[in-house]
Order: structure tokens, then sequence, then C-alpha cells
């Protein structure tokens, strides 16, 4: 018998997660923890082209923490290499995780057909990674597993548990008894005190824990959101400019509509429209009203964040609204600018100094967001170079990682049983390297910075 991790995705980098379990006789038996798609420099998208390293046919079931694209998109690709096996996850996380790689693979579709169109791609043609078809295929390998409670897998040879993270709605940390072994992996760790989730919960015991460190090396400012949010959406509009909120469509979106929403009957900001120009981010705040026991918000607060916004269902009432240039607050997918209708807005507002775009989480190496958060002076969208005279602003306390210090509480409460290996992950260097230092200073563990494509055979 043997056990042994592998990273195949999610380590050295924030995104891409894939961590495969092997165990059983000559480690023939394999659950892959997450499957997600690498977002950022050209390098780790070119990855996402390339067969898995591990043949997906003899992975025999896929455990998914959350619903976020790095984190499932690569299930499609997965499916269309062989795999057939179970996809386990909280019901929320099926539901949205559906929403999710069918809007990746329309955005694919639609940047292809753009690409062809105005012919800014090297590649003739270009073509999505995958298709609506490919994505499709593999809703029906999903199995809802209930929160909380042990779950037998693999012919009873392992058991999960999946419990509530507080990253995103349905996100879980998953728990893996197998060989006598407990594995704990943290997926994206929540904040301790979430605006709209239900606060993460502690796990008391473990062999082996894989955590995140995407803010390992830093601490969330202590400022409150609702306060820098009304601060720069009025000023932006009484310059007679636009709000542009890339949008990560799940979790954040609906954050930060509610806190709008408050600023709105609160009468902080100036009544102009607010724009959801997010097919994707409007289905998941529909999911919010069918899981109301995964976060905090009220019916109220459900149908006053819905009566703040206008939903765009078109590309070209997207347009129109981008044409305008009249003041408004406008949410537009991706998160970290990585494709999307926003890309569509900033190539008409960054060059107003009039116009504002607020960032509201992490941004990836590589990503247009990072970029402009480091402050390029032009941005190369749709193969063409755009002047950033627009404002760029920052909501880091909106974020909904855990930083530094929330995650060492976390592992603080390992107190039946503290891990005796530490594997850290999805993070970037300085990131990891920093969680490591402080986990070691304060548990007296020596964790290991996982290795992109790294074997690590458990012997003890």
């Amino acid at each position: 018998m043997s056990l042994s991790l592998t990273f195949l995705g999610g380590a050295g980098t924030v995104t891409g997660s894939k961590h495969l379990l092997s165990m059983g006789e000559n480690g023939s038996m394999k659950i892959l923890i997450d499957c997600g798609l690498f977002q950022g420099a050209k390098e780790l998208r070119t990855m996402n082209w390339q067969p898995l390293a591990v043949d997906a046919r003899t992975i025999e079931a896929v455990i998914l923490t959350h619903a976020h694209l790095d984190h499932t998109g690569y299930l499609p690709l997965l499916v269309k290499q062989g795999f057939r096996g179970p996809i386990y996850c909280s019901e929320p996380t099926a539901e949205i995780a559906k929403l999710v790689l069918l809007d990746t693979a329309k955005i694919q579709e639609e940047d292809a057909e753009h690409a062809n169109r105005v012919g800014y791609s090297r590649h003739k043609p270009a073509l999505p990674l995958y298709d609506t078809t490919d994505a499709l295929a593999a809703f029906s390998l999903f199995e809802t597993l209930a929160p909380d409670q042990w779950h037998p897998i693999l012919s009873k040879t392992a058991k999960v548990r999946l419990t509530n993270s507080g990253h995103i709605l349905g996100s879980t940390f998953v728990e893996i008894q197998t060989e006598g072994k407990l594995f704990v992996f943290s997926g994206d760790l929540g904040r301790e005190n979430p605006i709209t989730l239900k606060p993460r919960v502690n796990p008391r015991e473990a062999d082996y824990l894989i955590i995140e460190s995407t803010y390992g090396d830093r601490c969330h400012p202590q400022e409150h959101p609702l306060e820098t949010l009304a601060r720069l959406i009025h000023e932006t509009i009484h310059r007679g400019g636009q709000v542009l909120i890339p949008a990560f469509a799940v979790g954040r979106t609906q954050e930060v509509l509610h806190l709008i929403a408050i600023l709105k009957t609160t009468h902080r900001i100036p009544d102009v429209p607010v724009y959801l120009d997010s097919p994707m981010a409007d289905k998941v705040t529909e999911v919010f009203d069918r899981f109301a026991s995964w976060h905090r918000l009220s019916s109220p607060d459900l149908k006053r964040l819905s009566a703040t916004f206008r939903h765009v269902p078109s590309l070209n009432e997207s347009t129109a609204i981008m044409q305008s240039g009249k003041p408004a607050i406008i949410m537009a997918g991706s998160g970290m600018l990585t494709g999307g209708r926003i890309l569509r807005h900033l190539e008409a507002r960054l060059p107003d100094e009039k116009n504002t775009v607020i960032l509201t989480g992490f941004q990836a190496a590589g990503t247009l967001g990072r970029f402009l958060k480091e402050g390029v002076e032009e941005a190369k969208i749709y193969g063409k170079y755009v002047p950033v005279r627009a404002r760029i602003a920052e909501i880091s306390s909106l974020s909904a990682h855990a930083d530094q210090r929330e995650i060492l509480n976390w592992i603080s409460g390992f107190s039946a049983r503290p891990p005796k290996r530490i594997f850290i992950v999805h993070g970037e260097t300085n990131a990891s390297e920093g969680l490591r230092v402080r986990i070691t200073d304060r548990f007296n563990i020596a964790p290991h910075i996982a290795k992109l494509g790294e074997t690590i055979e458990l012997r003890d």
C-alpha cells in the first residue's frame, strides 16, 4: 500500500489548482482534489492546452472545494481526455460550477470569434479551449454531498467530508480519511468574518494539511470596504465619470452589490444606474435565493440587492452602455480582466481620467488586472495598446481570501491532533515563503512549499 501527493496545479501560482492523492496498491487509486484552469502569464495559460500529466482515465474521482474557475475550469478537458468518475462537491458548488463552465465556454467561443473577425490572434483560426458541448459533457458526472457528514467513496476504501470554508457560496474544505490517515485540503480559505457568508468552520485534527497561501505574506487593511467604496463612487460620479468594477461573478459581485444597495438606500452615493454586465453573475445572484443556509443575507437583503442593479442581457445592450459614457456604476466580468465584457468597457474608459476602475480581489501575475494595479501606462486589449489615464483603485479588504493572520488562526484550531506535515499551495513565491516562515515560528512545524509537478511520497 502507498500514499502520495502530486501537485498538478496551484503550486507556485494561485491558479490551476489540481492536487492528486494516490493510494492503494502501487498508488493505483487516484483522487483529484480540484480541477482548475491556469490563468495569468502566457506560460501558465499555455499549460491549459496540454494533456494532464496523469492519464485522466486512471483518476477515479474528483472532489471540488468550490466553483471558482481556477478550481473547476479544467473539468471539460478532463472529461474530454477520458475521465468518467464522479465529481463530488456541495450542492451550491455544483449549481454554480455549471454556470461557470457554461459561461467560460461561451466567453472562449466569443473571444475566438472576435479574434478571427478582427484578426489579432496569431492562430489561424483562433479556437476556444473548449466549447459549450464540452462543458455540458461534464455535468452528468456531478454528485452532490451533504456537508458536515462523512461519505464513503471508492468502494469504501476512503471517506470524505465537506465543511464550510467561508470563501464563496458553497465553498468547503475537504477532509479525506484513507489508510488510517486524515488529509485536510483547505481549498480557498475564507475570512473570519465575511460580509455575506456564514463564517468558516475550524477543523480540529489532521495528519496532513494542504493549505492555500494567496495572502500568506500580508494582512488585509482594517478599513471597512463600505467607506472606501462610498468615497470612490462619490468622487468619480462628481467628476462626471464611470465606475468600472471588474466582477468576480461568484461571491464578490454579490458582496459589492449588497454594499452598493446599503449606500443607495442611505443616500450616501448619487442615484446613478448600476449595471450588472455579466450574465453569469446575475444567475449566481439567483442561486443565493435557493441556498439560504450558506449565507447571512435575509430575504429583504436579497430583494434590495436585486432591485439595486439593471441586468444587461445582450452584447448589443452592453455596447450601448459602453458608448453612452454617462455617469454610472458598471460591474462586468472577469474579476482579473482575463476576458469577458469588462474588456470592452476598459477599452472605452481607460483613456479618460474622469473614470475609475476598482479592483476588488486578488490579481494574479500576468493578468491585465495585475498590470493595472502595478501602474502600467498602457494596457493591451484585443491586440492593441490603450492609454491608462483612468484612476485605478483597489479595495483589498473585500478579498474573500483569508490573510496571513487569519490563516494562522485557522491552523491553530487543530488542537485535538495538529498536522505532522503541512504542504503550502496556491500562492506566489513571496506569499508562500512568508506563510512558511510564520507557520514554522508559531507551530514549530516546517512546512513544505509544493512545486508544480512534484510528487511527495508519504511514508510517515
